[in-house]
């Protein structure tokens, strides 16, 4: 059996150098010069547009494999869109989450309307099942829409007001993406903005456990547990601190 080549083929550095740095580059508040920093200070020279290559390259597709581990998506689908500002036009980032706070997905665009709502609508159908109930505020463009969808046509559909903060869900899960805009000084181009946060979501929610809901000796067993699966997900075959 031909023997299938490593997900780092060509790569000079290690493994878990590359792992490491595209992990904290998703989970925490860094600017890849921080990590350029961090990885220097470890004995590991590279230049912060090196790492923004390995942040290109394999975020994606670790994205993909943590949304693939991670239990079955809720039956409620609570969806809000944010305004961001790229080069200083407007635009919309729409955000589906389901009832426990997991992002389902995102969906960067220019415009508010129902041609716009129907695109997400569609992207999101494509990766999660059917809701059993949505959520979402009183922009006309979602029951526009959802009554053009055969799948969604008969699903429960919920209004709330947004003055009276009660899609908690959908508003709460923007604040992660809201302190990555402010550290990163703004994103600039749609494309790039799109593939970031993409990544961004699903990998920095993978390690955000709710700590204050959990006792510290739980919170490091689920902690090591996720440890554990992240380096399944870059074909680690050790913990990563032993590369420095």
């Amino acid at each position: 059996m031909k023997k299938s080549k490593s997900l780092y083929h060509g790569h000079r550095f290690p493994a878990g150098v590359i792992s490491c740095a595209v992990r904290w580059y998703f989970r925490f508040q860094l600017s890849l010069r921080d990590i350029e920093e961090l990885l220097f200070e470890r004995g590991v020279i590279v230049t912060y547009e090196t790492i923004r290559c390995w942040c290109d390259k394999f975020g994606a597709s670790l994205a993909r494999r943590v949304k693939a581990a991670r239990r079955k998506p809720g039956s409620t689908w609570h969806l809000d869109e944010m305004f961001v500002t790229l080069r200083g036009e407007p635009y919309l980032l729409w955000r589906a989450v389901d009832e426990y706070g997991t992002e389902l997905d995102i969906l960067l665009q220019k415009r508010r309307d129902k041609a716009a709502a129907k695109r997400f609508f569609k992207r999101v159908l494509r990766s999660s099942p059917v809701p059993r109930k949505i959520v979402t505020d009183q922009l006309r463009s979602y029951p526009a829409t959802k009554a053009e969808i055969p799948e969604l046509a008969s699903v429960k559909h919920v209004f709330v007001k947004a003055a009276a903060r009660l899609n908690n869900r959908a508003e709460n899960s923007h604040q992660p993406t809201r302190e990555r805009e402010r550290r990163m000084r703004g994103f600039r181009d749609p494309k790039r903005t799109q593939k970031f946060l993409s990544s961004f979501g699903p990998i920095r929610q993978f390690f955000a456990l709710k700590r204050h809901l959990l006792r510290a000796s739980l919170y490091r067993k689920q902690l090591a547990e996720r440890f554990i699966a992240w380096r399944e997900f870059t074909e680690l075959a050790q913990d990563p601190s032993y590369a420095f």
